[in-house]
């Protein structure tokens, strides 16, 4: 059982991974085995019988012309022309001649073909003659080279190859060769342009994910692929149209509330009181709280992908630390681009940076190529977070341990809209312990 279950994972770690080399697999491994099985079928109830067929007559040829001379030596020259004329061998005495020590030996490419040619003129010639015999089956292209031993010397028997085996058998492979040729130029071509179309798909419900537009994408290929495409371009029409109307919704609920927040602000102006401090410092963090609930609701997705340096973009959002007290270091590799929306990633670097030098006094920023895309990394010095609340942190509005909440800014948004902008990137951003004992954020984007 374990080793059928070993030999299972085998075949499955050596079967192709995309839908195109699986599905030629499955159009051309039967037909290769059917060919492979005919062609078995052929050499092995055909063409060996018919090759047997032709030794066994040959050898009793051979047989009458040697009993013929023994009979009457004087009668050679007869017989010679009646072998010519009747039976297409070329027969000729040489006198005082022994037989050949040993038979010459095919090459060895060569070898696997003719050996059941001399095993089958082998047995006729054994079943009928019974002196002394040699024979070559490929020292002449079209002549098979038989002698036998008789009185007075060795008699030499030269007949045409196609007497002695079926000839016929390589133009039965290599028809067989074009027409596996032929099918599988067939069955590649039409995999090809079924796997195209959802390739395409694939590709525009990638560009989708990420915020850019496919116009050029159109339903192809097989029903079904048809009408995936079909459908996947209705669930984009229906998202564009709840992100619009979302979008439409919340510049309407943003304006509708710092209406009555500034009109408070410039009461407080006006009258102001002995908690005017400390209620103004309430409005600043309820303003800052619709930011944050807006930010997280609205996303960037109506922002257009350009090109944009990350070493002036890392060291703009590093300003925002430097302000707040932290030591800022800036590391990125010079003229490394990324293709992204620059307004979406400088806020979540923003909150990334910000969150780093609430916690900590010692802030490092990096960016550098990565494996095809851009690596990002956020380091600070400050308490860090447990491995297993790192997914946590991710979540919307969830605040962490007492070490990680010192500041009571924020609502627990931060890292939640900054993996939500890495991720409407193709990318995504993960948590881990940083060289300088604190917490790593590391932001991944494709290239």
């Amino acid at each position: 059982m374990r080793a059928r279950r070993r030999i299972g994972q085998w075949l499955r770690r050596q079967a192709p991974k995309s839908l195109f080399g699986r599905s030629l697999l499955i159009i051309v491994l039967p037909v290769a085995l059917m060919q492979i099985a005919v062609t078995w079928a052929f050499f092995d109830a055909h063409w060996q019988t018919v090759t047997a067929r032709l030794s066994e007559g040959l050898a009793g040829d051979i047989a009458w012309a040697v009993e013929s001379y023994e009979e009457d030596p004087a009668s050679l020259p007869k017989l010679a022309q009646r072998a010519e004329d009747s039976m297409g061998l070329s027969v000729a005495l040489q006198p005082g001649r022994a037989l050949p020590g040993r038979r010459r030996e095919p090459p060895p490419l060569l070898e696997a073909f003719f050996a059941p040619i001399d095993r089958s003129l082998d047995r006729a010639l054994s079943q009928r003659l019974d002196a002394p015999y040699w024979y070559d089956t490929t020292r002449y292209p079209a002549y098979v080279d038989i002698r036998v031993a008789v009185r007075g010397g060795v008699m030499r028997v030269l007949a045409p190859r196609e007497r002695a085996f079926a000839t016929q058998g390589h133009i039965f492979i290599l028809w067989m060769t074009v027409a596996t040729v032929l099918l599988t130029t067939v069955a590649v071509l039409f995999i090809r342009n079924q796997v195209r179309a959802i390739e395409r798909l694939a590709n525009a419900a990638e560009a989708f994910g990420r915020g850019a537009e496919s116009p050029a994408f159109k339903p192809q290929g097989a029903r079904e692929v048809r009408r995936a495409a079909t459908a996947f371009l209705g669930m984009q029409a229906r998202i564009q149209r709840h992100i619009e109307q979302r979008t439409a919704i919340l510049a309407s609920v943003s304006h509708d509330l710092r209406t009555p927040l500034t009109r408070l602000r410039l009461a407080l102006a006006l009258e102001p009181g002995p908690r005017s401090a400390e209620m103004k410092a309430d409005l600043a963090e309820m303003e800052h709280m619709i930011d944050d609930y807006l930010a997280f609701a609205r996303g960037e997705g109506g922002e257009a992908l350009e090109a944009v340096g990350l070493k002036q973009l890392i060291e703009e959002v590093s300003q925002g630390a430097v302000r707040a007290g932290a030591k800022v270091a800036v590391a990125a590799d010079e003229g490394l681009t990324a293709t992204v929306r620059p307004n979406a990633l400088k806020r979540a670097l923003a909150n990334l940076v910000m969150n780093a030098a609430a916690h900590g006094e010692r802030v490092e920023l990096a960016a550098r190529a990565h494996g095809g895309g851009v690596e990002i990394t956020v380091d600070d010095d400050g308490p860090g977070i447990p491995p297993e609340q790192h997914e946590d942190a991710f979540r919307a509005f969830s605040r962490l341990d007492p070490s990680r909440n010192q500041n009571t800014k924020g609502v627990g948004l931060g890292l939640a809209i900054a993996r939500d902008v890495a991720r409407g990137h193709g990318g995504d951003i993960t948590l881990d312990r940083s060289p300088l004992g604190g917490l790593r954020a590391v932001v991944r984007l494709p290239g």
